[in-house]
């Protein structure tokens, strides 16, 4: 085991220590044993400082020169001088320091580690009329699995028979449960909040939702932020200035205990700690949102941005196609037209056929079963539905089953992008059927809510044709429209559109990797997307929801601000009290406790940012 890891586990202990040393030097000067507490405070500071040095001859290994220097160089010079209150008093400083900043960020990542804790490590599978429990690297695609209530969904799976009641809010947010009829797709990592039911497992454990999830929530705990960075490349510079004023108060006043004063009162842990509390904090919110963001920089570039490219299907619009309406010939209700359709549509795999089979179960309606089907791949089905020939699919292929070759069109004024899906009985048309991608609820709202929070250029980026695209993009607050792209166009938006500021890109596809990934900050729709897309983001909503976007520049931004405030609020009021401890008006005993007193504040005011 490293010597990091060992001064991991010993923190708490040296901060203990300490403390009761304090109170045991205390104690002896009360009692009259004056002459001990000197001893005592020096004796508990020293164990401190060794495991200080330890960490600051680590850090030099590794080429790091921290601000841990100002704490051991303060510690050396208090116990040098005789100021053995003050030296214990900075060791507590740094060890209670250290255990608070470890509190204060497991506090802060409690929601990123409740995702891990409860990666489940087996599962119940059906095998020969039995159950066996299986490790998760032993299920394969098409296992039948149990899964009993209270138990994490293992696998991305089918419902396979009985009613799934799932609690999604550690991946979505969602407060309320999710139910999920026979057939309906399931997310692993949701919990079973009802009755056990039994489901069919679609992927791999490692290549299933919450597995990704996982891995997204461990390179943003490895990831550091920026501003982090940036303290350690000040480090340097707070040193050099912490040095030459402590030489100074020495030199022209030939009083060294000033320069400890000095010393003392510069140890720099608003700038140590403040930082990566505020953007752990962050993360964590927004974790509990169902957004993840990955790590610090992330989170930074988040709150800078001034541009969004974002793809149309699947981002700007639900992504799949939607019966929205439904024409008949005189006689034949709009039901009957979609029952016939789904009944023979049962035989076929297509996800148009499925969508039509989908809408007619959640009608309640009763279908038939087909027989005698014969499938046309990417044009139609031919079959019997309660002894009459049944043609669905498109125009041209029911136009070859019907006594009217002219097949006269009920909709020819579908709007652009929309799928037309004709019915015909007995060689009849009955009907049309209309399917088509429809924009999300409140995309208009949400764009000009990006604006309110200083998006200045909003620019659609789609490989639709151009007609499809301008037709979605007519009446909202979009800049410009670039239609019919290839992932490699998409690429060359982005990086034109840099003039304006940061570039975020919002996309869900494959093919939006490339632009994901060549933005300043790439956000995916949903971890249930491709994983290319996933793993090319810097953020993903784990819910499906566009709108998720405003809270998480929102926590960007706020997370950002305060993490600044700490920083200028605590490295200023260190600065002050060095000029006043270099002028004569503070002790080394009483700029320990002063600091440590604008350690604590900046502390808790990093805390802040875990709250809206």
């Amino acid at each position: 085991m490293s010597a990091s890891a060992v001064l991991k586990y010993v923190r708490p202990f040296l901060a203990a220590l300490v403390a009761a040393g304090l109170l045991a030097g205390l104690a002896a000067k009360l009692t009259g044993a004056g002459a001990w507490s000197g001893a005592i405070w020096a004796t508990v500071t020293v164990p401190v400082l060794a495991a200080l040095l330890i960490e600051i001859v680590t850090s030099l290994r590794r080429g790091d020169v921290g601000l841990d220097v100002v704490a051991a160089l303060s510690m050396t010079a208090a116990l040098a001088v005789g100021e053995h209150l003050a030296a214990a008093i900075v060791a507590l400083m740094y060890a209670g320091g250290q255990y608070l900043e470890a509190f204060a960020e497991r506090h802060a990542r409690r929601e990123m580690t409740a995702l891990l804790s409860r990666v489940p490590r087996s599962a119940m599978r059906h095998r020969d009329g039995g159950l066996e429990e299986v490790a998760l690297d032993l299920i394969l695609p098409g296992d039948r699995l149990l899964i009993r209530q209270g138990d994490v969904v293992p696998v991305d799976g089918a419902v396979a028979s009985g009613v799934a009641v799932l609690d999604q809010s550690a991946l979505t947010g969602e407060a309320m449960p999710v139910t999920f009829m026979t057939g309906g797709q399931v997310l692993s990592g949701s919990t079973n909040a009802g009755a056990p039911f039994d489901m069919v497992a679609a992927r791999l454990a490692a290549e299933s939702t919450y597995a990704g999830v996982v891995r997204l929530v461990e390179a943003a705990q490895r990831s550091r932020a920026p501003m982090s960075r940036m303290a350690d490349r000040y480090a340097m510079v707070f040193l050099g200035v912490t040095v030459i004023l402590a030489a100074a108060a020495w030199l022209l006043t030939g009083d060294p205990v000033r320069a400890v004063a000095v010393l003392v009162v510069a140890t720099p842990c608003p700038l140590i700690l403040a930082v990566p509390v505020a953007i752990v904090a962050g993360l964590s919110r927004a974790a509990k949102l169902g957004i993840l963001i990955k790590g610090g920089k992330a989170l930074e570039t988040l709150a800078r941005v001034r541009a969004l490219v974002i793809d149309k299907t699947g981002t700007l619009t639900i992504g799949h196609a939607r019966i929205v309406s439904i024409r008949v010939i005189d006689g034949v209700t709009p039901d009957e037209v979609l029952r016939i359709a789904a009944s023979l549509d049962q035989a076929s795999k297509h996800i148009v056929a499925q969508t039509i089979v989908a809408e007619a179960h959640t009608k309640g309606l009763t279908l038939a079963v087909p027989a005698d089907v014969v499938e046309t791949p990417g044009e139609g089905v031919l079959g019997q539905v309660d002894g009459r020939t049944v043609a669905v699919g498109g125009p041209r292929f029911v136009a070859a089953h019907v006594s009217d070759p002219g097949l006269s069109t009920l909709s020819r004024d579908r709007k652009p992008g929309a799928l037309l899906v004709a019915v015909s009985v007995d060689g009849e048309l009955i009907g049309e059927i209309i399917l088509a991608d429809e924009l999300r609820a409140g995309t208009e709202q949400l764009l000009l809510a990006l604006r309110a929070l200083g998006i200045e250029r909003i620019v659609l980026a789609t490989g639709d044709r151009h007609e499809v695209a301008a037709f979605f993009a007519a009446g909202l607050s979009i800049d410009l429209v670039r239609s019919e792209l290839t992932p490699d166009q998409k690429i060359l938006v982005v990086l034109s559109e840099r003039k304006n500021g940061p570039v975020m890109m919002i996309g869900d596809g494959v093919n939006d990797a490339p632009a994901l990934a060549a933005a300043d900050i790439g956000l995916a729709m949903g971890a249930r997307g491709a994983a290319a897309t996933a793993e090319a983001a810097d953020v993903v909503l784990l819910v499906d929801h566009l709108d998720r976007v405003l809270p998480a520049i929102e926590i960007a931004r706020r997370s950002r601000s305060i993490a600044l405030q700490s920083v200028v609020a605590g490295i200023g009021l260190s600065f002050a009290a060095m000029i006043a401890a270099a002028l004569g008006y503070i002790v080394p005993v009483e700029g320990a406790l002063l600091q440590e007193a604008i350690d604590v504040a900046v502390i808790f005011n990093a805390l802040r940012a875990m709250r809206g």
